[in-house]
């Protein structure tokens, strides 16, 4: 009640304006109820006490307009005014003998009685329509809970006939989702992208089981036949009429932004914006989930070729939401949920001949990664179990001994962490082992099996430490394993396997917080590439996505930067670049607090905005442009570059030119900040001799 005793639309200024008009009639009224005066009224002489019972009405009717339009408040405080007039009434009518006051005091008495029936009825019509409300919300309930078992029922339909896309829908939902709500949109218009995407493939009930579910490339023929399902999609959907969206997704998310997509061919912003978005989403499921003639692909390749596919295949400005969408997805979460990860599922590895089973890549980073298991000598085996760590570097996180899964996936083998203190491998600058507790000497297995492990694993920079410690009967013992990886720029993953063993009961859990800089104990100098002659600021190397940066450049009204730059030798993607970030900051120094940033360009053409600024980006591909792969090669030989920066007010015009690629950005700062600063950073790459020149009239 108290919530809708008082209307949100009724203004408080009319509550203070019935109060004065109130005030004012009260006044009267006690003014003429004491008058023996005459005045002109229509051209007659009367008595000013004849205008009492006048006064009275308009301030009774101003209480009861309260209890009308405020509800709660109205009618206490209108019974408030009304009770203490009753003593005022009552004295001069018993007391005083002043018989003029006789209606006055009964018409209180009406009015108290009128404002209690109001109130009460009011509080009925509010309850019937509280009632009434939860019955709708409750119907409404019981109609979404329909719409999305049903919705439900058609996408598991859907998904049962191919057997290579379970889950394929609901990923695809989810994504769109998540476009949908960088873009902006409210939750209702977020709710509708995801049911479109949900049903986006109903029209596959259509297609032929045998078509769907090939082992293999499809014939045209066959092809013709899959390009249907858009249409039998719309035919399905567009028919419930009270979701007129549904049926968008299904007709239009195979629709190219170049125009050569189908059912119409439709091209640029005549495709509505939700199949634009489930187009994109869409495509990035089909490449991060198995299919029947290949495995998933890793998620950078998958992020290179939608940037390859911006503006032709997709809307370039969802492409660049969903990129954004892939760096923050940083522990590979956007994938599909049956494909092997970690352990599968499983608690349990079998492993007869070596390398015969192994988990999937375990991510190290500066958060500590714990792993408990137990392992035992495999049944018959006439050697003992050997349970091994393989260190490794892959873009899917995952071992491989095939020839090309080892080229695609550029997989790295660092070398084999036995359980049992042996450590092999040429991919290590140096390795350090120490045993715990001091003067043990040998960290063989011995005594009753199965022997159980506790193992933690960090990484920092270009340094690996895993702590393994084995449970025994008297006291544990441990052996601390430091290693120097090539460079900072590598990942490291760790994969459970052995030979001759099982390995059991295996846990994997991740610390929250990150461990300090000095964790690990250095035992190789890092590697540096950016042992070049330096400019008028420091050179920088960047061996992760915009982990350093160079000294922050006052932007003034504007410079020139020059500089050389050179991928590292890990770098295999296009946005393996120099990144160029323009900020503000209390200190001028990138990352610090109180950081923010304003436009973070990449040379391959790239950007990401948000916050009180927008960026309008040109991007044109000149003669000179050999295409990406030329692009990247000149990039890992090295390459000079020169940006241009120009401010004027709160507008600042970024340009430079590299390999026949111009890139033209202009920023637009609401907030106008005084000091706005200039920094190269990158992802896998070097920056060098970097040299400021500054225009004539530059401070």
């Amino acid at each position: 009640m108290d919530r809708s005793s008082k209307r949100k639309d009724i203004p408080k200024s009319l509550f203070v304006l019935l109060m004065v008009i109130y005030s004012c009639a009260t006044l009267y009224t006690i003014l003429a109820n004491r008058s023996t005066e005459m005045v002109r009224f229509l051209g007659n002489d009367v008595q000013f006490s004849s205008f009492t019972g006048m006064f009275s009405s308009i301030a009774n009717i101003c209480l009861i307009f309260l209890v009308v339009f405020f509800g709660k408040v109205g009618f206490i405080t209108s019974l408030v005014l009304l009770l203490l007039q009753v003593p005022g009434l009552f004295i001069g009518i018993a007391i005083n003998g002043n018989l003029l006051a006789i209606p006055g005091f009964f018409s209180n008495l009406v009015t108290i009685v009128a404002v209690i029936i109001i109130y009460n009825g009011i509080k009925q019509v509010v309850k019937l329509r509280a009632t009434d409300m939860k019955h709708l919300k409750e119907q409404q309930m019981y109609s979404q809970r329909l719409f999305e078992q049903t919705a439900t029922s058609l996408v598991t339909a859907i998904d049962a006939k191919d057997e290579y896309s379970h889950g394929h829908s609901i990923r695809v939902a989810e994504y769109s989702e998540k476009i949908a709500k960088t873009l902006g949109w409210s939750e209702e218009e977020c709710n509708k992208v995801y049911y479109a995407a949900l049903l986006h493939d109903v029209g596959k009930i259509g297609i032929d089981d045998h078509i769907i579910n090939k082992n293999g490339k499809l014939t045209p023929e066959e092809y013709d036949v899959i390009k249907q399902h858009p249409v039998m999609g719309n035919q399905i959907l567009s028919s419930i009429g009270e979701y007129p969206y549904l049926s968008i997704g299904a007709h239009y998310h195979h629709e190219r932004y170049d125009g050569k997509g189908y059912p119409e061919g439709r091209k640029g912003e005549d495709i509505p914006e939700i199949a634009r978005i489930i187009s994109v989403a869409d495509a990035y499921d089909a490449m991060t989930s198995n299919r029947s003639y290949r495995s998933a692909i890793a998620q950078p390749i998958v992020r290179e070729e939608i940037v390859k596919g911006a503006g032709t295949q997709f809307d370039p400005r969802i492409a660049k939401i969903m990129m954004h969408l892939i760096d923050s997805d940083t522990e590979y979460k956007m994938k599909e949920r049956n494909t092997v990860r970690e352990l599968s599922g499983r608690n349990k590895l079998e492993c007869t001949e070596f390398m015969s089973d192994y988990s999937d890549g375990i991510n190290l980073s500066p958060t500590i990664t714990r792993v408990h298991m137990s392992c035992s000598t495999m049944e018959g085996s006439e050697e003992p179990g050997r349970p091994v760590l393989i260190l490794f570097d892959a873009l899917d996180g995952r071992v491989h001994y095939d020839d090309k899964n080892v080229r695609d996936m550029v997989y790295f083998e660092y070398g084999l962490i036995g359980l049992d203190g042996n450590v092999t491998g040429d991919g290590f600058r140096n390795v350090k082992t120490e045993i715990l507790p001091e003067g043990r000497t040998d960290f063989a297995a011995s005594g009753d099996e199965p022997y159980v492990y506790d193992i933690e694993a960090v990484k920092i920079r270009d340094h690996v430490r895993i702590k393994i410690t084995r449970k025994e009967k008297t006291s544990d013992v441990s052996m601390i394993i430091t290693l120097a990886l090539p460079d900072s720029s590598r990942y490291a993953y760790i994969s459970i396997a052995g030979e001759n063993c099982i390995i059991d009961e295996v846990k994997i859990d991740h610390d929250e917080e990150r461990v300090p800089d000095d964790y690990i104990t250095r035992i190789a100098e890092e590697v540096s590439y950016i042992d070049r002659p330096e400019g008028d600021i420091p050179n920088v190397q960047v061996n992760g996505h915009k982990t350093d940066a160079s000294k922050g450049i006052p932007l003034g009204s504007g410079f020139t930067v020059t500089f050389h730059a050179m991928s590292l030798p890990t770098a295999r993607l296009i946005w393996h670049c120099p990144y160029i970030s323009i900020y503000s900051s209390p200190s001028g120094e990138p990352y610090t607090k109180g950081y923010k940033e304003y436009a973070l360009v990449r040379l391959d053409g790239e950007y990401w905005d948000s916050g009180s600024f927008n960026n309008k980006l040109i991007v044109n591909k000149n003669d000179d442009f050999a295409g990406w792969d030329a692009w990247k090669g000149a990039l890992s030989e090295g390459l000079d570059c020169s940006v241009t920066f120009r401010r004027h007010g709160n507008q600042i015009v970024t340009t430079t030119e590299n390999r026949g690629l111009f890139i033209k950005n202009t920023t637009t700062i609401n907030a106008n900040p005084d000091k706005v600063y200039v920094a190269l950073t990158g992802d896998q790459c070097a920056i060098t001799t970097i040299k400021i020149t500054r225009d004539p009239i530059g401070n």
